[in-house]
């Protein structure tokens, strides 16, 4: 996953020198983008949950899979695969996190409308500007619409949603932090991990700590979105860790009276 690579065009690619230092961590580290979302689906389709909280699982599995495609091969296609899928799983969270206090099944056309004409102009211009700073505002924005939506629950909906709702996003923060340091630091980080053995250097690969941050925050602002949903519709959710480190969001169904 990469908000800001500096790729100019099809036909004539820049690569970040940092970004092609080490491809085999930045292609691994998407697996927290495949792994944890699908088992996210898998039990959110169980628990008879709303459809579209498997479709934010699956777009997070999308936004992985492209960002593995992409730094596996470097091609400009896979690019794609990797970018735009990132506007499209944005969309798909906001428009979760904005109906989470509708009835249950009830779907809201003039907002899907919206976004998913806001997906496809959004991919036009994209594919024919190929401008990677009109692609950052765009995910930066609709990252901006999440962060309201998800304060503004945390703070006067669900106080209790707050570690969650904060911790999500202070790890998303922090992904976002390695990666400027990644680019900003580019240079200086290359000759310095030529002269660290070879397991520390692959600790300073901030690029793929960027994937491993923004992968957890995505997963976590899902399960916040999620808990929030199934509150509203009087279930009884509660985060478990499996082996005390991966958290995931067990769904009981409404106490029946």
């Amino acid at each position: 996953m990469n908000v800001a690579l500096f790729i100019s065009s099809a036909c004539c690619p820049i690569l970040n020198l940092c970004f092609g230092f080490c491809p085999t961590g930045n292609t691994v580290s998407n697996l927290i983008f495949l792994l944890p979302p699908i088992y996210g689906a898998i039990q959110t389709y169980k628990d008879g949950l709303e459809k579209r909280y498997i479709a934010a699982f699956l777009c997070l599995t999308a936004v992985g899979l492209g960002s593995w495609c992409f730094h596996m091969t470097l091609k400009y296609e896979m690019q794609l695969l990797d970018e735009l899928p990132m506007i499209y799983s944005c969309c798909v969270f906001v428009y979760c996190l904005y109906e989470c206090f509708k009835h249950k099944n009830t779907v809201n056309y003039p907002l899907l409308f919206v976004l998913i004409t806001l997906s496809f102009i959004v991919s036009i211009i994209y594919l024919n500007l190929k401008e990677p700073v009109f692609h950052q505002i765009m995910y930066g924005s609709l990252v901006s619409i999440i962060v309201l939506r998800s304060v503004y629950i945390v703070l006067w909906v669900y106080p209790w949603l707050r570690g969650l709702g904060y911790t999500s996003l202070s790890v998303f923060l922090m992904g976002f932090f390695f990666w400027n340091v990644d680019n900003i630091f580019c240079d200086k980080l290359r000759e310095l991990r030529e002269k660290m053995p070879p397991v520390v250097g692959a600790v300073t690969q901030f690029h793929a700590w960027w994937h491993i941050f923004t992968g957890l925050g995505s997963y976590l602002h899902i399960l916040l979105s999620l808990y929030t949903r199934t509150l509203f519709l009087k279930y009884r959710p509660k985060v478990k860790f499996v082996f005390g480190i991966w958290p995931i969001l067990l769904v009981e169904p409404p106490k029946k009276h």
